[in-house]
C-alpha cells in the first residue's frame, strides 16, 4: 500500500481545521460562562473513560488524523478498524455493536493508557472534541449504567434533569455538542466542493483508508464505486462503517 500525499494546503481539510479552531474558542467561552454560573465540567487531562466509544467522522477529518500518524500508530489504527469491522459483521443490533466495541474492541490505539492522554490531541476528530460530561468520569465508563440498580437509575435521571447544560436525559453537556455542528457542515461542504461526493464512517476505518493513495485517487475523481472497490479489496468495506455518497 502507498500512502496518500500530504499537500501543505489542502482545500478539503483547511475548512475543517478552521472550524476546529472556531469551535475551540466558542467552547472555551461557553465553559467560562458555565463555570461562572456554578456549573462544572468534569473532563480533563487524564480522563479517558469515553475513549472506547465507536465514533463516526468525515473523511475530511480522518485525513487530518492520517497525516499526523504513521508507522506503529497507523498499524494499530488499522488493527482497531478491522476489529470494529468484525464486530459490525456479527453484532445483532446497534446496542450490541456499541457494547462490544467498548468491551472487546476497546480503547482507541491513539490513547496513552499510562497517562490518559491522547497522543494526537491536535488531530483528534469532532466527536472527541465536543464530548463533555457534567458528571464525574465514572458515569462515562463502560458498564456503569448496566451495574446501577433501578433506584440508582431513577436518581441518576433526577440529577441529570436538575443539572444545567444537559439535555435532561443524559449527563453529557448538550450545548457543547451543538456548538460543533458547523464542523460537520464545513466537512460536508468541503468534500462536496472538492470531490463531488461525501465519505463518512468509522473513525479508525476512514483514517486507515485516508492513507491509501489508491482509495484517495478514486475519491478525488468522484469515483464512488471505485473507492468502494479499493476498500473492499482491502477487507475494509462495510455499509454501516463506510458510506460514500
Amino acid at each position: 500500500m502507498t500512502r496518500a500525499s500530504s499537500p501543505p494546503t489542502d482545500p478539503v481539510t483547511a475548512p475543517v481545521q478552521r472550524a476546529y479552531d472556531r469551535y475551540g474558542r466558542q467552547a472555551d467561552k461557553w465553559q467560562a460562562g458555565y463555570t461562572a454560573r456554578g456549573g462544572k465540567v468534569f473532563c480533563g487531562a487524564g480522563c479517558f473513560q469515553c475513549c472506547n466509544m465507536p465514533i463516526r467522522v468525515s473523511l475530511a477529518e480522518a485525513l487530518i488524523t492520517a497525516r499526523a500518524i504513521g508507522g506503529a500508530q497507523a498499524e494499530a489504527v488499522e488493527a482497531h478498524a478491522r476489529a470494529a469491522l468484525q464486530n459490525a459483521r456479527t453484532a445483532k443490533d446497534d446496542a450490541q455493536y456499541v457494547q462490544r466495541h467498548r468491551q472487546e474492541v476497546g480503547f482507541c490505539p491513539l490513547l496513552d493508557r499510562e497517562t490518559g492522554a491522547c497522543t494526537q490531541y491536535e488531530a483528534r476528530p469532532t466527536r472527541c472534541r465536543d464530548t463533555f460530561s457534567a458528571f464525574p468520569a465514572h458515569y462515562c465508563a463502560e458498564g456503569t449504567w448496566e451495574a446501577m440498580s433501578n433506584r440508582e437509575k431513577r436518581e441518576y435521571h433526577r440529577e441529570v434533569a436538575r443539572t444545567p447544560g444537559t439535555d435532561g436525559e443524559w449527563h453529557f453537556i448538550a450545548p457543547l455538542e451543538h456548538l460543533s455542528e458547523p464542523v460537520w457542515v464545513a466537512a460536508s461542504k468541503s468534500m462536496q466542493a472538492q470531490w463531488g461526493l461525501e465519505v463518512w464512517g468509522d473513525f479508525w476505518l476512514l483514517t486507515t483508508l485516508a492513507a491509501d493513495a489508491g482509495f484517495m485517487a478514486r475519491v478525488e475523481r468522484s469515483d464512488a464505486r471505485g473507492a468502494w472497490q479499493v476498500a473492499s479489496g482491502r477487507g475494509l468495506a462495510h455499509r454501516e462503517l463506510l458510506q460514500i455518497e
